[in-house]
């Protein structure tokens, strides 16, 4: 008896996540389903797939060998419909776009406003994450990402350069003008949980006092007057109750780019949300450097 495919898959589901629960998030149905085809997989080939622990679904070596042919089943096919899909010349159906959520507002949502005008016909999604998806498994069609450089394995366009600086509550900023000497509260992210040496060197009396692990939080906290915070400069003077702070000169950022995996590019969906996309950008360069 052959193993279906979608036995095969879901054997590299949990191999991946390491528990049902786990594989049944990644496949999009639910627990007992993938139990029901992990065990009709070990019936059709004759083998022990996995050693059920308290703490999950470890893979015997027949389970790891099962899931690298399914791998390789799995880029074999993403393969194939990232080709046809690039030969795609309709503008109607899906199209998925992902991008930081910060973008969103300012930004990216008139983008979008423009595009379902010009093109109603196209179903568009927008997963809006600071998480980088994998456009070679078709997790999205474009990104529109804050890097220094698209990747390798992708093609992209620059759609402007950015620069950060210090922002803060008015409450905040009347306090510097006042009195440069006085302690200063800083707000930091956790990958860089310090104030900058830019800042001290003008400011020596800033002091560290909140580090947060998302952006979104950040900006809160510096609308809610606890202190500065360093962001780019679009996001800073796009955001309600903030203005720049002379605390951090402008500085360089990374830039703002549209990639899609090649195969895809030229298809007709993601061609035309560049033709509106690109100029949207290109044409607000000032909101993004100072």
């Amino acid at each position: 008896m052959d193993a279906d495919w979608e036995d095969l898959r879901t054997v590299l589901a949990v191999v991946r996540g390491g528990t049902l629960a786990t594989a049944a998030t990644i496949l999009g149905v639910n627990y007992t389903t993938v139990a029901r085809r992990v065990q009709r997989a070990e019936a059709a080939l004759g083998e022990t797939l996995f050693d059920r622990l308290a703490d999950g679904y470890r893979p015997t070596e027949a389970g790891r060998m099962v899931a690298d042919h399914a791998a390789g089943m799995e880029t074999r096919q993403q393969d194939l419909f990232r080709r046809l899909q690039g030969r795609d010349q309709s503008l109607g159906g899906r199209l998925v776009i992902t991008a930081p959520q910060l973008l969103v507002g300012p930004h990216l949502a008139p983008v979008m406003a423009r595009f379902t005008d010009l093109h109603p016909l196209v179903d568009l999604h927008l997963r809006a994450t600071n998480d980088l998806l994998d456009l070679t498994r078709r997790e999205a069609d474009l990104a529109i990402r804050i890097s220094r450089s698209p990747g390798d394995s992708l093609t992209g366009i620059r759609l402007c350069a950015q620069q950060a600086a210090s922002f803060a509550a008015p409450q905040v900023a009347e306090a510097i003008a006042v009195d440069p000497n006085a302690p200063v509260d800083w707000i930091a992210y956790e990958q860089t949980p310090r104030v900058p040496e830019a800042v001290l060197g003008s400011f020596p009396n800033t002091r560290l006092r909140y580090v947060f692990d998302d952006m979104v939080a950040m900006v809160g906290a510096a609308q809610a007057g606890l202190g500065a915070v360093r962001m780019p400069m679009f996001l800073g003077r796009a955001t309600p109750g903030l203005v720049q702070v002379p605390l951090l000169p402008p500085q360089p950022y990374a830039d703002i780019w549209v990639v899609g995996h090649r195969d895809v590019w030229r298809a007709a969906k993601p061609r035309a949300f560049r033709e509106v996309l690109i100029p949207w950008f290109r044409s607000r360069r000032a909101d993004f450097v100072a």
